[in-house]
């Protein structure tokens, strides 16, 4: 995955192409506060059904 200041940087265009990918994320799903990467990971794990090593691979592959 993207390091933080990266990730924090490009946020929005991570956002829309993750919700292009999976319709069924929201913008509460995608809710990307700082300090709080594990936790964001955490819902999508959730809600994707994906390990958080899945998801990092799908971000970074954005």
């Amino acid at each position: 995955m993207k390091n933080s200041t990266e990730l924090q940087g490009n946020w929005k265009v991570t956002k829309g192409k993750l919700k292009q990918k999976f319709a069924m994320l929201t913008d509460d799903d995608l809710l990307l506060v700082e300090g709080k990467q594990d936790e964001l990971l955490g819902r999508l794990q959730a809600k994707l059904g994906r390990t958080k090593e899945e998801i990092r691979k799908i971000i970074s592959e954005l």
